[in-house]
């Protein structure tokens, strides 16, 4: 009698599936879910379209300053300077368009060109004098906190020139013209037709990347995910992507400030997935002595890290005087910690050498929709920072309990 052994088939279970699902895209999920309950709670302003642009431009800067501080902890540092260099180069920006009368792309150029100089002479110190970089960027913020006060002789100095404005509070021109769509007895809606070829060209791009993505695994004999999931799956990414871009459609179309930070992600993305720059960072983070071993230049690789923050800083600070149309004081006061807790909630590790960019951009969302439903629910602003604490110790210690699970 012979006994036939049954050879268990390839597993993709509902509950692994599930589980894989929600490792890449718990994010997301997360930020979806806080966007739907501020929706209910602020009785539908969260998703109105001014409401959804404003929290764009309102973000904008910590986004940006977001990817650079993902390098910076992926690498074993921190940066704390990041908004006393920010307002301390709005404060310049002041000072060249406003008092001294210079254009403002050769003053913005400048400026970008001064944020490099601060974070290369800032990483030096850390870099080649091994002092550590949360006393020299603790130093830093003194210094530029000073600065700015010094630099506007402690006034606003406004308003700046209205090209300049428009880094932060112009739109796209809509080349094709508006579409109006009739809403019966109720106003038409008028679209920003641009803005939606736009989106359309986002999603036929995010779904051709998908496939191609699918194919590849297969072809090297990955498991993939059935194939009716990964169409649900691809779908309503498609449809959440069309909404968003219907909602700001409606409005005035996609933000100047919006394409910056799109080009900046993508770079930044490449930086990290494709280049050997990128991949020398995140094992400068993961081992400082391998990677020193193994021929990196970790010296040199600290010091153009703190360059890349020191430029993404002085960008932010002029993305945020225009959105002002002036220059204060207390222009950056606290922007380093929204920073900061963006890229630890969006996933990265203290311990350095893990981090993604999606996960600092959505991170950075998490905290500005938090901002904006808390602001629009009427929520005390004592209040406001405990709970951001609090969310921002829950992330880490998330991350510390997988590693030690792990």
């Amino acid at each position: 009698m012979t006994t036939e052994t049954a050879t268990p088939a390839p597993t993709s279970s509902a509950g692994s599936l599930l589980k894989t699902t929600l490792r890449d895209y718990g994010l997301v999920v997360a930020l979806l879910a806080i966007m739907v309950f501020f929706q209910f709670t602020t009785n539908g302003v969260l998703f109105k379209p001014v409401n959804l642009t404003n929290l764009i431009l309102q973000n904008s800067y910590i986004i940006i300053m977001a990817l650079g501080m993902l390098l910076v902890i992926v690498a074993g540092h921190i940066d704390l300077s990041v908004g006393s260099v920010s307002g301390f180069i709005g404060a310049l920006a002041a000072l060249m368009m406003v008092k001294y009368g210079i254009a403002p792309i050769p003053a913005a150029i400048l400026c970008l060109l001064i944020g490099g100089v601060i974070g290369a002479s800032q990483g030096y110190w850390i870099a080649y004098l091994k002092i550590p970089s949360f006393i020299v960027t603790l130093a830093g913020m003194l210094v530029f906190k000073g600065l700015s006060l010094a630099v506007l002789g402690g006034a606003s100095v406004g308003p700046f020139p209205t090209e300049f404005q428009l880094l932060s509070a112009g739109f796209i021109p809509d080349v094709i013209g508006p579409i109006t769509i009739p809403m019966g007895e109720g106003a038409p809606v008028v679209l920003h037709s641009t803005t939606m070829v736009i989106g359309i060209l986002i999603v036929l791009g995010q779904v051709f990347s998908s496939l191609r993505t699918r194919r590849r695994r297969q072809g090297h004999g990955y498991e993939a995910e059935p194939f009716g999931f990964f169409v649900v799956k691809t779908a309503l990414i498609a449809a959440l992507i069309l909404f968003f871009t219907y909602l700001l459609a409606s409005y005035k179309g996609l933000p100047n400030v919006l394409i910056v930070m799109s080009i900046l992600i993508a770079g930044f993305v490449f930086l990290t997935k494709k280049m050997t720059l990128g991949r020398r960072i995140y094992a400068l983070g993961g081992n400082s002595k391998a990677a020193q071993l193994s021929g990196i230049k970790t010296e040199r690789l600290t010091f153009y890290i703190f360059i890349i923050m020191g430029m993404l800083s002085a960008l932010a600070g002029l993305i945020f005087a225009a959105r002002l149309n002036t220059a204060t004081p207390k222009a950056g006061q606290g922007f380093e910690l929204d920073v900061i807790a963006a890229v630890f909630i969006g996933g990265a590790s203290a311990m350095g050498g893990v981090g993604q960019v999606a996960g600092a951009v959505i991170g950075a969302f998490i905290m500005g929709v938090m901002n904006n439903g808390m602001s629009i629910m009427g929520v005390n602003i004592d209040w406001q920072q405990v709970i951001k604490g609090l969310v921002l110790l829950g992330a880490v210690v998330f991350d510390v309990y997988n590693k030690n699970k792990a």
